[in-house]
């Protein structure tokens, strides 16, 4: 079986819209100059990739530079403690309460200068958003109460960096106690 095609093919070429590039004859120069229009768009693409490679990896370069300068200050202001308690160990004993009481208002200066503030968090109720319960004990405060502070939580310009370790009361429970009978 043979598939005939009834579509009208037009027999003269000029009845054809002409568009640029459809023309099967061109001629040298034309092939010549586009031709040399590719290799000028090929080139221009070539250099922007390049040079989008090369911001890229000098920007990488200036963020870590910066990150590099934040931490050697952050590490400077610390090494300032660090010293302080070397003093500290030298000293007599009358004296070691009161250069520890400096060296912590030191520490607490540079950490609120880095935006690094402590969570208040005793006698708070327990937030598990904020807290890390590490122990459940009795006592006279209302239950979920945070009773002790184990390690401080620290939040960064508002970002929770390090959660409270804390003892929560589950309240009173001498009144819960029942006496037992036995018979």
């Amino acid at each position: 079986m043979e598939d005939h095609d009834t579509t009208p093919v037009p027999d003269d070429k000029a009845a054809m819209p002409e568009t640029p590039g459809s023309s099967p004859l061109q001629t040298p120069d034309e092939l010549a100059e586009q031709k040399k229009q590719y290799e000028e768009l090929n080139d221009r693409y070539l250099r922007l990739a390049a040079d989008f490679d090369n911001y890229r990896k000098r920007t990488a370069r200036d963020h870590e530079t910066m990150v590099q300068h934040a931490n050697e200050r952050f590490a400077i202001d610390i090494l300032e403690i660090a010293d302080n308690l070397e003093r500290a160990l030298k000293s007599d004993d009358a004296h070691l309460r009161t250069g520890v009481e400096q060296i912590h208002q030191l520490l607490c200066g540079i950490l609120a200068r880095q935006g690094i503030t402590p969570i208040d968090a005793l006698k708070k109720s327990f937030d598990p958003e904020e807290h890390e319960a590490v122990a459940h004990i009795p006592s006279n405060e209302a239950e979920g109460t945070v009773v002790d502070v184990v390690s401080p939580g620290y939040r960064m310009h508002k970002k929770l960096i390090r959660y409270a370790k804390v003892a929560v009361s589950k309240g009173n429970n001498s009144h819960d106690e029942v006496a037992v009978e036995k018979p």
